[in-house]
């Protein structure tokens, strides 16, 4: 499946506009990710323990976007969300890989991520939200404004923005062997480069 086909399936599936830019963030965030672990390829010395092609960035932005398409359908029952988006994907032959990373990602079913496209999902998915809300209490409300460290102060916030859960997004350190800070970076970089398309 291609970005654009991708793409006119989310939004076939989703009407809520938030719902659409959450996904289009977490799609930024994923191929940020798949970028930075593919640069362990060329750089032997990257004290990154993870190494992926070039290529997976496509899957991996594709997992991102997709990854909440059955929310609409479930909202009423969320503990059927992700297994009814796991089994949309697989109905359409979509990668199995990326059917399971959809299925793992909320947490809510107990299954622990184990791939790094999966790990990738688990932690992102609750992250762009405390960016997004960190942004929105900015005088501007304007991503190009928000440093890294206005991020990491909500994070300590426990109040603030509740439902981006701090438990999930600090496991990036085991899971994604990527220090809180740098992956906070990594993220708000990525949203900052389709902030047009975030409304923010």
């Amino acid at each position: 499946m291609t970005r654009d086909e991708g793409f006119n399936l989310l939004r076939q599936n989703l009407q809520n506009q938030n719902l659409i830019k959450h996904c289009l963030a977490v799609e930024a965030i994923m191929r940020a990710l798949a970028r930075h672990f593919s640069e362990g390829e060329e750089d032997k010395s990257s004290s990154s323990p993870f190494v992926i092609t070039r290529e997976d960035e496509e899957k991996w932005g594709l997992t991102g976007l997709l990854h909440d398409i059955d929310y609409e359908k479930v909202k009423e029952d969320l503990s059927q969300h992700s297994l009814v988006g796991a089994k949309m994907l697989e109905d359409l032959g979509i990668d199995k890989s990326i059917c399971q990373a959809v299925k793992v990602h909320n947490e809510a079913h107990g299954i622990p991520p184990e791939t790094l496209l999966e790990k990738a999902l688990f932690v992102t998915d609750p992250l762009t939200g405390l960016i997004a809300a960190t942004t929105l209490v900015l005088p501007s409300k304007k991503l190009a404004d928000l440093s890294v460290e206005n991020v990491l102060n909500r994070f300590k916030e426990k109040a603030f923005a509740r439902g981006a859960k701090r438990e999930i997004i600090k496991k990036s350190e085991e899971l994604l062997n990527l220090k809180l800070e740098e992956f906070v970076k990594i993220s708000l970089e990525a949203m900052q480069k389709i902030a047009g398309e975030l409304g923010l």
